[in-house]
């Protein structure tokens, strides 16, 4: 018989405009792969009773250094400049192996703990080849459904963000690919991080995006943020060298000009956003509505723990205000009344589902509560008080809801949170993560002392 799970008379909200919304509905599940959303189903199966909860498809978090999960918060008051000298040109020369485990396995169970069932694991700490197959061991044994990209090393500032002339190593990343990735249909699939134009000499992002699309793997790059990056000009850059396409995620984008929005979009690019981080460390604002301007489907994405939030309700609350903030604000000036494309609370909750599956290619798979999907699901507790009475489901998740009422989490059919606790060795990866802790921060203290 199948293996089969019957989530039951919940308020369900697909995010597939052919299924709809389900006020009181049912989602069967079998063999990883939902089968039907109905609202009544009866079949032979695990119950488990929505009764009191809002259904809706798994956050996707589409760029995420997951390996700095060991150094949460270490920088709560840094601007990008800063992140660059206290994160990548101190902390980062420092991890091993076994440090890059214990982030990835602690924070892609803060992602499932939070409702995120895929993760784009931005990784650029592959300062040797044991760092690679260390942070992929971890996603593979928390089951959550990562893009695991491979990023550079980060042993010198100097040698690897200015001007770098050192590629990332093609043969590591083609062993990469054939050892864990000889197929993009797991749970895990593979992309390449790349630094590109500004960061790299052209002979590096040259080498870096034809080594990509040699293995046929997608690309993903930050762009136009701040004082860093703001006037580089990357896309344009980009476009110079031959190199767009809609193989490429560009993250962030806040100083993107109206020619690069463009060229994005007519390239068939995606688009992440970090809206804490952006609003926070000085990359710009968030440019949600820019991109939906250009016919763009923009996801969200956490960026670094260091200095934000790991959960997805903190960003989807801060790309709406910031967003409205800033229309308002025009609009007061201009005398003007408010557009009708304000973004709207549901549009956030598509966003943060259906856009993310879409960035991160696997919208074919999930992002959406549809038939013939694979079952990444999440269920919101819409009894706690910080959410009842719903009036609205959508705007109850997006802007009430927060990772205490997360109570059930599913990937690809897998029960991976029950009645609001991890089904997970919770105690382990916080042990792990911990020594890490403790390991990289009495380095970090010798090479001061040095």
């Amino acid at each position: 018989m199948p293996d089969r799970i019957l989530l039951r008379a919940g308020h369900v909200l697909s995010m597939d405009p052919a299924v709809g919304d389900l006020p009181q509905g049912d989602v069967l599940i079998e063999d990883g792969k939902i089968t039907a959303v109905e609202p009544d189903i009866s079949a032979d199966a695990e119950v488990l009773d929505m009764t009191g909860r809002i259904v809706i498809p798994g956050f996707v978090d589409t760029h995420r250094h997951t390996w700095e999960a060991s150094i949460r918060n270490v920088a709560p008051d840094a601007t990008l400049d800063d992140y660059f000298v206290d994160i990548l040109d101190s902390f980062a020369p420092l991890y091993t192996p076994e440090d890059v485990y214990a982030a990835n396995l602690a924070g892609s169970l803060e992602c499932l703990n939070a409702g995120i069932t895929t993760l784009v694991d931005w990784s650029h700490i592959n300062n040797t080849p044991a760092h690679p197959d260390a942070a992929i061991q971890a996603l593979t044994e928390t089951g959550i459904r990562a893009q695991y990209a491979y990023g550079s090393a980060n042993t010198s500032l100097a040698d690897y963000w200015f001007d770098s002339k050192i590629a990332i190593p093609g043969d590591d990343v083609r062993r990469i690919r054939s050892a864990y990735f000889s197929s993009d249909d797991g749970l895990l699939t593979m992309g390449l991080a790349t630094r590109g134009p500004g960061f790299c000499t052209n002979d590096v992002v040259t080498a870096e995006w034809a080594l990509a699309r040699e293995l046929g793997i997608p690309i993903t790059v930050h762009v136009a943020m701040g004082r860093l990056a703001g006037r580089f000009g990357m896309v344009k850059q980009l476009q110079g060298l031959g190199l767009l396409g809609p193989d490429t995620t560009y993250v962030h984008c806040c100083y993107l000009s109206e020619e690069e929005w463009q060229l994005v979009a007519d390239s068939g690019g995606t688009v992440s956003i970090a809206p804490q981080v952006e609003e926070q460390m000085g990359h710009g604002w968030p440019p949600v509505m820019k991109a939906i301007e250009y016919g763009l489907r923009p996801s969200l994405s956490i960026d670094v723990v260091t200095t934000v939030p790991g959960d997805m309700f903190t960003q989807i609350r801060a790309a709406f205000g910031a967003e409205r903030a800033r229309v308002n604000a025009d609009c007061w000036k201009a005398n003007l009344p408010v557009p009708a494309t304000m973004l709207t609370a549901r549009q956030m909750l598509e966003i943060a589902t259906r856009n993310g599956a879409h960035v991160a290619g696997v919208e074919d798979r999930t992002g959406s509560l549809t038939p013939g999907k694979r079952a990444d699901v999440v269920a919101i507790d819409a009894t706690a008080l910080n959410v009842a009475p719903v009036h609205d489901a959508a705007a109850a998740v997006t802007l009430s809801a927060d990772v205490s009422n997360v109570d059930t989490v599913i990937v690809d059919g897998v029960i991976h949170k029950r009645a609001g606790r991890l089904v997970a060795d919770v105690d382990r990866a916080r042990r792990l993560v911990q020594e890490s802790r403790d390991r990289l921060l009495a380095a970090k203290e010798a090479k001061s002392a040095a």
